[in-house]
């Protein structure tokens, strides 16, 4: 027992520093005010943000998931841990941005689970690059996107291939078994997906003959495709439909991730109006020219031709002498029309484009942004932000692009092509409607086609019409994507008003426009915040 004081002593001490030591770890670490930390973290947290990849291909297993969802707090104590006070507001808005993807892999993990729900999520090949920054809705890492390459291809692009069409099958397999949850309208859509899928690899072992041993694998790949979509089919059949993800989640992922400070109802409501005066300028515009002939499509491959490289000719030269932005020299579009689409062919844009190219040709400034773009070398904004972060600013644009040019004059002298304008705003207004609706559980996906084809003039959506399928499958994978053209198009022209309200008689179109080109394509609230001062509430 004369021992006991000593152990007492002992104890006491070893209590002390325990609990010291658990205090220090409780301790938020000490903050850094340089922003030269945010640049660093962002590069660590887009290594943290990528799956495991392993001979192409990437690890979305449940064990894998879970491992990257554990590590999710870590990632965000580390961004706590930067000071942004004092900071400039464009170095705010890049910790903003920063914040808005990680948050866009905790609403992955929590609502999305692309992995788990969405086999759409599982494309294995693209053949044609995206006009936005990176393709739209969620897909896995490392996907062989065929319109990178030339052909005949390096033995270093065969080195690619040779990996990325060996690892279809695998990746397949692995798909099967991560895809466990019910969305059945996204299966539906997956399996239209998968057929072209399945289609676009046996043109591409066609052109890969050359080289039997990849012309191949691009057929084993194709068998694997088609396999899959089997088990889609069955997998699919008594699966409930709804693959929304309902209005409080579509609200909070429009504030937490895109940025977006409108609620589900207030979109709605703003989608609404834009529908309505679509349509009634349509009709003022139609009574207008109601004694002039009809526009007339393009009756033969070499009429389309002509006026393709008449109208990139006059658009070019419009933004030029308009002076609308500060066109660079190595800015350009493809004139180019490489086949002749019947009445038969054609969906809704073909519909549009055949009858008059300038409408879509104001929309092709996303062109001429992605040739800007890749000039870009700022240390966070040079590079796509992920999760489509993007597109209210990227397609706001481009759609409200069209209408500011034909009020800026571009088919002055053309009135029956202002109605084209009309019909294009209308459309994406029946889209991102059909969206809202969807993600609320409020119309099925044959309701919301239904609807695009009731309501979208001229008839030029049929209920086979592949451009709203396809759109229909980017808005439920993707949430706020189809409403994105018409709330960013809002916010453009809100921008504007603020630019012309705070400057008054200096306001000039080309100074606003270069100095929001300068921004880069980030989020329309961050770009009227850094241009304004006005902080949206998001």
């Amino acid at each position: 027992m004369k021992h006991l004081p000593v152990f007492i002593f002992l104890l006491t001490v070893g209590l002390l520093l325990d609990s010291c030591k658990q205090d220090a770890q409780n301790q938020v670490k000490p903050s850094t005010n340089d922003y030269e930390d945010l640049v660093a973290f962002f590069k660590e947290w887009r290594e943290f943000q990528k799956p495991d990849y392993n001979k192409g291909v990437p690890d979305y297993t449940p064990a894998a998931m879970l491992k990257q969802k554990e590590g999710i707090p870590g990632i965000k104590e580390k961004l706590s841990s930067i000071d942004t006070t004092g900071w400039p507001v464009p170095q705010q808005v890049d910790y903003r941005l920063v914040e808005a993807e990680i948050n866009g892999l905790v609403f992955d993990h929590e609502v999305l689970r692309p992995w788990s729900r969405n086999p759409l999520f599982y494309a294995v090949i693209q053949t044609y690059e995206a006009d936005v920054p990176a393709r739209e809705g969620p897909e896995l890492y490392g996907v062989l996107n065929v319109f990178e390459y030339d052909f005949p291809l390096s033995e270093d692009d065969q080195a690619v291939f040779r990996e990325k069409l060996g690892a279809i099958p695998e990746i397949l397999d692995q798909a099967k078994k991560n895809l466990v949850e019910e969305a059945g309208d996204l299966y539906f859509l997956a399996m239209r997906q998968k057929r072209n899928e399945a289609n676009d690899l046996s043109i591409l072992a066609e052109r890969l003959e050359p080289n039997p041993e990849l012309a191949e694998l691009a057929l084993m790949a194709k068998s694997s495709v088609e396999e899959f979509i089997t088990w889609l089919e069955e997998r699919h059949e008594g699966m409930k439909s709804y693959s929304g993800i309902g209005k409080e989640n579509y609200t909070r992922y429009m504030r937490e991730v895109h940025l977006v400070p409108y609620t589900w109802e207030e979109q709605v409501d703003l989608v609404s109006r834009e529908l309505e005066r679509s349509l009634a300028a349509l009709a003022m515009e139609e009574h207008r020219n109601r004694y002039l002939p009809p526009l007339e499509p393009a009756g033969s491959l070499e009429e389309m031709k002509a006026r393709k490289k008449e109208t990139v000719e006059e658009f070019m030269n419009f933004l030029r002498e308009e002076e609308i932005f500060t066109v660079a020299d190595y800015m350009h579009l493809d004139d180019d029309v490489s086949n002749y689409l019947t009445e038969e062919q054609r969906d809704f844009f073909t519909h549009v484009d055949y009858h008059h190219c300038m409408p879509l040709e104001c929309h092709m400034i996303h062109w001429l942004e992605k040739q800007r773009e890749i000039r870009n070398t700022h240390p966070i904004r040079g590079q796509a932000l992920l999760y489509n972060i993007w597109d209210s600013r990227a397609e706001g644009l481009a759609t409200g692009f069209e209408e500011l040019m034909m009020q800026a004059g571009i088919v002055a002298d053309e009135p029956r092509a202002r109605e084209l304008f009309h019909i294009m705003l209308a459309f994406r207004a029946i889209r991102a409607l059909g969206e809202l609706y969807l993600h609320s559980g409020e119309w099925t996906l044959q309701e919301a086609i239904d609807y695009a084809v009731e309501k979208t003039p001229r008839g030029w959506i049929t209920p086979q019409s592949n451009t709203i399928y396809g759109d229909y499958a980017i808005y439920l994978a993707q949430p706020g994507y189809g409403t994105s053209y018409v709330i960013g198009k809002l916010q453009l022209e809100k921008l504007i008003a603020d630019r012309k309200d705070q400057l008054g008689n200096q306001f000039i179109l080309k100074d606003f426009f270069d100095d929001y080109f300068t921004r880069g394509v980030i989020p329309a609230s961050m770009i009227r915040w850094e241009m304004t001062g006005i902080e949206d509430k998001t």
